[in-house]
């Protein structure tokens, strides 16, 4: 296989396409620091709007959103794990069966339509059925959105092990449950908690699903967020901005070096 670094003009192609991607936010990062009121210029460096947005006028409304987000993306990444593990098991251990091709499909179907459309779909499933938008349906949502996002590492994790430590087990008269809560299960940890933190970011940072699906008056961060930028792009703004965006790079590196570590130990 060639390499395609000796492509021509490969390595301009990826520095621009990088500068495209982290520019953005990296100016975001610098203008939280930025002791003027003004998104354009430089004032010197403060930490005041970080301040502002812990223990200013709009803190509480700020940490309620946060609350919400941190309670849905808690429990929408758990169940989300439960269902993509026993999937998993399912598709990869449970030999072959009916339906498992549009099953696998099904599993993944999230990840390939348009987040847009899911949104519009989950919000009319919604009202056809009567259900009153809140809390609860964002994490009906956020939980059948976040499945695949977890299923992705658990199923990585359960393809690198090997039948034999489950077959193993069974010869030494351990029952299917027992191989797996003592076997199985713990080689596979490091995949499930990788899916877990993966899971648990992409709930954290949604917008589109959540404002579809969001009752009147429920809000959370990312929803916050937007409903603050209409009103005009302030540094505080920006503030939170980076405090997710650190958020979100310490939860997605850990998810990697955890799986990666699984694989190591495999």
């Amino acid at each position: 296989m060639s390499n395609l670094k000796r492509y021509p003009g490969f390595l301009p192609m990826t520095i621009f396409c990088l500068i495209l991607l982290y520019a953005p936010l990296l100016i975001v990062m610098v203008y939280s620091f930025n002791e003027s009121a003004s998104i354009t210029r430089w004032g010197g460096f403060s930490l005041v709007w970080y301040r502002d947005v812990f223990f200013g006028i709009e803190a509480a409304k700020y940490k309620a959103a946060a609350w919400n987000s941190l309670i849905i993306a808690m429990s929408a990444a758990s169940c989300a794990t439960v269902i993509a593990t026993c999937a998993a098991l399912a598709m990869l251990r449970g030999g072959s069966f009916t339906g498992k091709s549009a099953s696998f499909a099904l599993i993944n179907l999230p990840l390939m339509v348009p987040e847009i459309v899911t949104a519009v779909a989950t919000l009319i499933f919604f009202s056809s059925i009567g259900f009153q938008r809140g809390l609860l349906t964002i994490l009906v949502a956020h939980i059948v959105f976040c499945i695949p996002f977890a299923y992705l590492p658990i199923a990585a994790r359960l393809q690198g092990i090997e039948a034999h430590y489950e077959q193993a087990a069974m010869d030494l008269y351990a029952s299917r449950w027992r191989a797996f809560r003592l076997v199985l299960m713990p080689l596979m940890m490091p995949g499930i908690i990788a899916g877990f933190l993966l899971a648990f970011i992409i709930s954290l940072d949604d917008f589109i699903i959540t404002n579809f699906v969001k009752g009147a008056g429920i809000e959370t961060l990312p929803t916050a967020i937007f409903g603050a930028v209409k009103q005009g792009i302030k540094p505080d703004i920006m503030a939170i901005s980076t405090c997710m965006l650190m958020v979100s790079v310490l939860f997605v590196t850990a998810s990697y070096f955890v799986n990666r570590l699984g694989n190591q130990n495999n």
